[in-house]
């Protein structure tokens, strides 16, 4: 159901203050050219169940909290919820506005709301990704890495790259908390008709599993689509690899709504191998890895604990990369971002002379200095396969002991527990688990499932406070040691059933170690 109200866009009750405070010019320019229901729901398969379709609109909503005038509301199907429970509500909200006649809203009715809702949003925004050069990044993981130095490589002096991902969103002339890792599609065109305004050519962001199947990409028109790698995760949303990767694969393969102008994907990945047999034709695939048949490849590799070397070959030239980026995940990550860069005809001699100067990436693989004569690193990973890939790369350069300090989310999958505890003790040689974000979850129904990951229980300790675990690490460290402390990377909060605390493992951790 489709319900004509008086409502106003906004991104969601709690970031709904950005929009009010930075966008006010934005909603004059949307009201010098208004769009009626007709113009919005031409080829589409609505219904008018009741109403005029020369009914004016100018705001676009989800949300019934947040209702003012002169708007259309999408009551979409959720999780927990159905918006359809609160059209109701949306028109109460408009007629406490003392909106004669408000009670004679138009109602429309469709099929797939959340697939007319792609359309009618593109409509609406202009649908500025098409003049964008829109890089859409998935994989289980190292798209915020990727997405962060795409940005880096492809931003120029004047020209500015804008970013949707993890961390934050960058429109261009400001950067905002990010809601999402993928948001929402009204969002999501909203800022896109941002960063078009802004002077940005191309936008990277990261493309979730969820985000695509929940249709918030729908329809939208991507330019390079980018395949990282496929491990083990969101199987409780999922519930196995195949439904994961087929949802994944939308994005190359057209089911999304559009074919990507070129696809970049993991040589290295046997997922990526099977998707590359599955582009259709006409899209430019190309491939990168450490596989000699991998178009961008990485060769003759060096790794110390002060970053990497190794040298990156391309179809027509080589060149040394020195990088202080760990890890042969992270090489791929470099690679990944080069091989966008050569899509987008970018001399590649030249972005290799930029990674010599890349800036930290937030919370992954960061280290907290405070002149102790150990290492301690704050990264994100939180599945087994990439607390595999970190701390088997750690354990490769680490001449002291490998402590790790870790946890597993709460209501989140519980299959991968006992296999993030596996991965951590293989290579740990002593570890402490801990609350990561316990959530609505009981700690100890969540430790109760990482037990029969346990492969030598007088090297690990189970300990509910975080705080507390990364001080018992840090006191247990000495002179050649690394602390890993894993999971929350660049999160400042700990979030406990409807609680969320500031809670940053790089503070508490620089915290400690001063004190």
């Amino acid at each position: 159901m489709i319900s004509c109200v008086n409502s106003n866009y906004s991104f969601s009750t709690r970031s709904r203050v950005f929009m009010m405070g930075l966008d006010v010019d934005f909603e004059k320019k949307q009201q010098e050219k208004v769009l009626t229901l007709k113009d919005l729901f031409s080829g589409t398969d609505v219904k008018l169940m009741k109403g005029d379709m020369k009914t004016p609109i100018t705001n676009l909503n989800t949300d019934s909290r947040c209702i003012f005038p002169g708007g259309l509301f999408f009551a979409l199907p959720g999780i927990n919820t159905d918006g359809n429970n609160f059209i109701d509500d949306a028109i109460d909200r408009g007629a406490e506005h003392k909106l004669k006649g408000f009670r004679n809203a138009s109602y429309l009715r469709t099929d797939d709301v959340r697939e007319t809702l792609s359309i009618v949003a593109g409509k609406f925004f202009g649908n500025p990704e098409k003049s964008l050069g829109l890089i859409g990044v998935t994989g289980t993981n190292g798209k915020t890495t990727v997405s962060l130095l795409t940005q880096y490589l492809l931003k120029e002096d004047v020209v500015p790259v804008g970013l949707l991902g993890t961390i934050h969103y960058d429109l261009g002339l400001r950067k905002m908390p990010s809601d999402k890792t993928t948001p929402e599609i009204i969002d999501l065109y909203f800022m896109l008709k941002r960063m078009k305004e802004a002077g940005c050519q191309q936008v990277v962001m990261e493309a979730s599993s969820q985000g695509i199947h929940q249709k918030r990409l729908k329809n939208v028109n991507f330019d390079v689509a980018v395949f990282l790698n496929l491990t083990r995760e969101h199987l409780d949303y999922h519930k196995n690899m195949e439904n994961y990767f087929e949802v994944k694969s939308q994005l190359f393969d057209g089911k999304n709504g559009h074919l990507p102008r070129a696809a970049v994907i993991n040589y290295d990945d046997p997922y990526g191998q099977r998707l590359i047999c599955q582009v259709p034709e006409g899209v430019k695939v190309v491939s990168f890895g450490f596989d000699k048949a991998a178009m961008i490849r990485a060769e003759n590799v060096r790794m110390n604990p002060e970053g990497s070397e190794f040298d990156v070959i391309w179809p027509n030239g080589q060149a040394s990369v020195k990088t202080y980026l760990l890890g042969e995940y992270n090489i791929s990550n470099i690679l990944a971002a080069l091989a966008i860069g050569y899509v987008y005809n970018r001399e590649m001699p030249f972005l290799v002379e930029k990674l010599a100067n890349l800036p930290t990436v937030p919370g992954r693989m960061e280290k907290v200095d405070c002149g102790q004569k150990f290492t301690v690193l704050v990264d994100y990973a939180h599945t087994d396969d990439a607390l595999d890939n970190a701390l088997k790369m750690l354990r490769k350069i680490t001449k002291g002991r490998l402590l790790t300090v870790f946890g597993c989310g709460g209501n989140r999958d519980r299959s991968k527990r006992s296999k993030m505890t596996e991965a951590v003790q293989r290579w740990s040689d002593f570890c402490w688990a801990t609350s990561d974000n316990p959530r609505k979850e009981n700690i100890e129904q969540i430790f109760n499932d990482m037990q029969p990951g346990v492969i030598r229980p007088q090297s690990i300790r189970f300990i509910q406070d975080r705080r507390e675990a990364i001080k018992s690490a840090i006191d247990e460290a000495q002179e050649g040691d690394c602390i890993l402390i894993a999971g929350k990377g660049h999160e400042a909060f700990q979030t406990f059933a409807d609680t969320v605390v500031s809670f940053d493992d790089r503070l508490v951790a620089r915290d400690l170690l001063k004190g």
